[in-house]
């Protein structure tokens, strides 16, 4: 009776995994599918775009810079992205390295500033930008998002779990902190750091508010350039598309280098 069950709850499992995948995959498609329509096209509802045209890419590179934006926002990203993950890094290697007074307090007012919303200190954030001179720069956009609490927490899981031995063993060696946590340390968190390097990247790169606030006349990141198809006289629904697929490129481009990582990342984290 249990082994009829089990064959039938995997199928129906199988049946409701294989609905949210189409369901997280077909706006992707369509967004393509809606690039490669002709400008007449457009609002034609069948599934297979035909004929193809790439009228909606010429479009988009001639309404907008697209190659200039994409590298903007790729700078700000992984600047951003790079920027957290090194401050994670420490701030989680100092909290389970060493044991000091008020540690798990510091740990938890750290931990507190999580469930502050960003409206709260959005306005101070931006009275800083503007004293520091950073205003309309992409500067401007990276510097106050140096620091994740979520890198930290992440981090701080996996190097509790990090076996001790090792570390013991480096001092022993005659090894300082910072050439351990280089050499010992950082090479077996390859696969948390490329998860966390490519979650933080998308955050970054998805980031829409700060940079619509810090780059108010420039729009020198995609988020914003994407503005750029919308008009009184209507929409280039055809190169929007074009343009919002030529973003997502490289993040799909990075999931695909870092995808084995990932994976074995988010599943230790899950058994953990």
């Amino acid at each position: 009776m249990i082994e009829t069950r089990r064959p039938r709850q995997q199928w129906i499992g199988h049946v409701v995994l294989g609905l949210l995948s189409i369901a997280c995959i077909f706006p992707i498609y369509w967004m393509y599918a809606t690039s490669f329509r002709r400008p007449a096209d457009v609002g034609a509802a069948s599934l297979v775009p035909w004929p193809l045209s790439v009228q909606g890419y010429r479009d988009a590179a001639h309404i907008i810079d697209i190659g200039g934006l994409l590298l903007n926002t790729f700078t700000v990203a992984g600047l951003t992205a790079a920027g957290q993950l090194l401050t994670s890094l420490f701030a989680a290697y100092a909290l389970t390295r060493w044991r000091f007074r008020g540690q798990q307090l510091a740990y938890l007012l750290f931990v507190g500033t999580w469930l502050v919303p960003f409206q709260v200190t959005m306005l101070p954030n931006y009275i800083v930008i503007v004293q520091l001179g950073l205003l309309n720069t992409l500067a401007g956009v990276i510097v106050p998002m140096l620091c994740s609490v979520l890198g930290v927490m992440m981090l701080r899981q996996h190097l509790q779990a990090f076996p001790r031995e090792l570390l013991e063993a480096a001092t022993m060696d005659g090894r300082s902190s910072w050439a351990t946590l280089w050499t010992v340390v950082v090479p077996n968190l390859r696969a948390p750091l490329a998860s966390l390097a490519i979650l933080l990247f998308i955050t970054s790169w998805n980031e829409y508010f700060w940079p619509a606030m810090v780059l108010r006349h420039s729009r020198s990141v995609i988020q914003l350039g994407l503005e750029g198809f919308f008009s009184p006289e209507g929409t280039d629904w055809s190169a929007l598309m074009a343009a919002a697929g030529l973003a997502c490129l490289p993040v799909f481009a990075l999931y695909l280098v870092l995808q084995r990582q990932i994976v074995s990342a988010f599943v230790r984290s899950g058994i953990r």
